[in-house]
């Protein structure tokens, strides 16, 4: 009987754990979008982003040290990894429609 209890407990995290991490990654799959529309909007509009460690974040993407531009924006941000590559990848294809 303990340990029909305890197995359905266990199920019972790990289901709410799954359905956490999903609505996790969901969300920052919409952070991200919502990012690069600002982004756009920002640029559209001849708007700089006056934050420093951003613009040097740009100038090492440009420069071709992504590894350095990556780490520089997860300083500056505390965006996980996979983020601060799709954000260096956005800078390098921006700079490549200019």
């Amino acid at each position: 009987m303990y340990s029909l209890i305890g197995a359905l407990v266990v199920l019972v995290g790990l289901t709410t754990v799954a359905a956490t991490e999903s609505r996790a990654r969901r969300l920052d799959r919409r952070m991200t979008r919502l990012e690069h529309k600002i982004d756009l909007l920002l640029r559209h509009g001849g708007i700089e982003d006056d934050d420093p460690a951003l613009a040097e974040v740009a100038a090492l993407a440009r420069a071709g040290q992504d590894v350095a531009a990556v780490k520089k924006y997860r300083e500056a941000t505390g965006a996980g990894l996979l983020e601060a590559k799709q954000a260096v990848d956005r800078v390098k294809a921006d700079d490549g429609r200019s």
